[in-house]
């Protein structure tokens, strides 16, 4: 009997610890026009392995850039962002000219020919915004 109850407590003890991790982010989901961009200086700046946001572009990990109105609604550094039709989650490490509104660039390294094959699209995107940030947003 007591070894049942000790193998009960056990288990569930084990159980509890096994918890998956809860998602600490709040996914919102929008429609936006999006292309592709490269780290060549003709199509970003004189230094084109360098954001807006200061950080360093490295060809083969999933970034993007957004258009500044995107900013406002949490799409900000960092923000992790799913591609519908694409594998895997994006991080917001750059920002776009102010002339663009409602539009993300998908950062594709130095392969010139994949972001003229991506061309220019319609594409559904969930972004994911920590509690806290989304109540400074909705204030």
């Amino acid at each position: 009997m007591i070894i049942k109850i000790f193998l009960s407590l056990s288990l569930l003890i084990w159980n509890s610890s096994c918890k998956k991790d809860e998602d600490p982010y709040t996914w919102k989901s929008l429609k936006v026009s999006a292309s592709a961009y490269n780290s060549v200086s003709y199509q970003t700046s004189e230094n084109p392995h360098i954001t807006a946001f200061g950080d360093s572009l490295i060809p083969g990990k999933k970034y993007i850039a957004v258009s500044r109105d995107l900013l406002a609604l949490g799409l900000d550094h960092n923000t992790p962002v799913k591609i519908t039709g694409l594998e895997g989650v994006y991080l917001v490490k750059d920002k776009m000219n102010s002339r663009w509104t409602n539009k993300i660039d998908i950062y594709m390294g130095t392969d010139i020919e994949a972001a003229k094959i991506w061309g220019r699209k319609k594409v559904n995107i969930e972004y994911g915004i920590i509690e806290d940030d989304l109540e400074i947003l909705n204030d």
